[in-house]
Formats: C-alpha cells, structure tokens, sequence
C-alpha cells in the first residue's frame, strides 16, 4: 500500500482479461446519459443554504466511492485500487465568463464538503493549478442546458481512468424534478453493470437525504 493505493496483482485478479481487452481499444473511456429525480435532495439542500453544485458532487462522490471499479486507476502503467477518490470540479467565474478547476478533498459529512468547497473556490484564483491526480472524480456540471446525451473531448490518453460526471439543467416533469445526468468511464474497470449500481445507490442517496439521517 503507498499513497492511498495498493497495485493490484494480475495474476489473482479476476478482471485482468477484461482490463487487457478494453484497454487496447482506440477510445477505451464511454459515457452514459441518464436522469435523476432530485425532488427531495432539492428541497432539502435549498433549506440548508447549500450551493447545488457543492451539494450535489459531495452525494456523488460519497455514492461513486462506495463501487470499487470506481476506485481503480492506472499508475505508471500498473493496476492500482484507491482507498478514497477526492473531488475535483469545474465552477465558473461569472465576471470573465471562465471557469476554474478546483480541487477538494472528499468530507465525512456534507455540511463539512460544502463549507471546505466554498472556501477552496474564493481561495482560488488560478484558473488551473495543474493536472489532476488520479485520485480524483472529475465534475463539469452545464447547468444551462437539459441535455439527453454529452460527449466529452478526449486527451487521446489510453490509460486515464478517471471518472467523469456531468449534470445540465434541472427540470419539472409530472410534479417532480429531475436532472440530466452523465457518467463517462473506462472500460478496463467500469462496465454497464456498475454504472447500474451508482445509478441505483445515487438514486437512494437523493431519495433518503436529509429523512431522519446524517449525511
């Protein structure tokens, strides 16, 4: 184990053939449009003052870290598994009209990430501070648009595994509030099946927040 991460052995683990069949494919990351229902988290996190953008990567993150093939990244060409993946997120300087990539570590609780993000951002005032690890999940939330389907631009880079998560404009569909929300993976580690189970664990988080619950 070094750095939060420990490599895996390929001899043992049970995915190595589906990692090597992936991995040489020219576009190996995929990206997964669905919706969400925030009618709950919504309401919630609006009585709380929270930032939606903060608020709503935190139930992210937490949701993605609790999937293991979400938590697995290449490191100098080797398997590696995270004990924790952090966050990092694009937020938009209204003034210039540009954004800035911001990076914070993942909280034990919400009221914890959103306070932490909140100063992160006012800190920060480079737009870019570098690439980010691997030990993140990327977001880059288009609040302005109620997309059905996002591509991303890609570096050409094989081997980057890292997550990334967008959300576009919230919407009201027969009296409940659902959000545009997409997932883009790589392969090696992430199939359908656990897009799934985020889907599903996601789903329950935002139902359940804030009901007789810490979070």
């Amino acid at each position: 184990m070094t750095d939060g991460y420990r490599i895996v052995d390929y001899k043992t683990w049970k995915r190595a053939v589906h990692c090597e069949v992936f991995r040489n494919h020219m576009v190996p990351q995929y990206c997964v449009s669905l919706e969400l229902d925030i009618t709950n988290f919504l309401e919630k996190i609006k009585k709380q003052g929270y930032s939606f953008t903060f608020a709503m990567t935190y139930a992210v993150a937490r949701c993605a870290n609790e999937i293991e093939e979400f938590r697995y990244r290449f490191v100098n060409g080797q398997v590696a598994l995270y004990d924790r993946i952090d966050t990092s997120f694009t937020y938009l300087d209204r003034a210039t009209e540009l954004f800035k990539v911001v990076e914070v570590k993942l909280m034990d609780t919400m009221e914890e990430y959103v306070k932490a993000a909140g100063e992160a951002v006012k800190n920060q005032k480079e737009y870019f501070t570098g690439p980010p690890g691997n030990n993140v999940f990327q977001f880059s939330a288009m609040p302005w648009v109620s997309y059905t389907h996002i591509s991303h631009t890609e570096s050409g880079k094989k081997d980057n595994a890292t997550p990334l998560f967008d959300w576009g404009k919230y919407f009201e569909r027969d009296g409940k509030i659902f959000l545009p929300f997409s997932i883009q993976v790589h392969h090696s580690f992430v199939d359908g099946l656990h897009i799934g189970k985020l889907a599903e664990t996601l789903q329950d988080y935002l139902n359940r927040y804030g009901k007789n619950h810490s979070y």
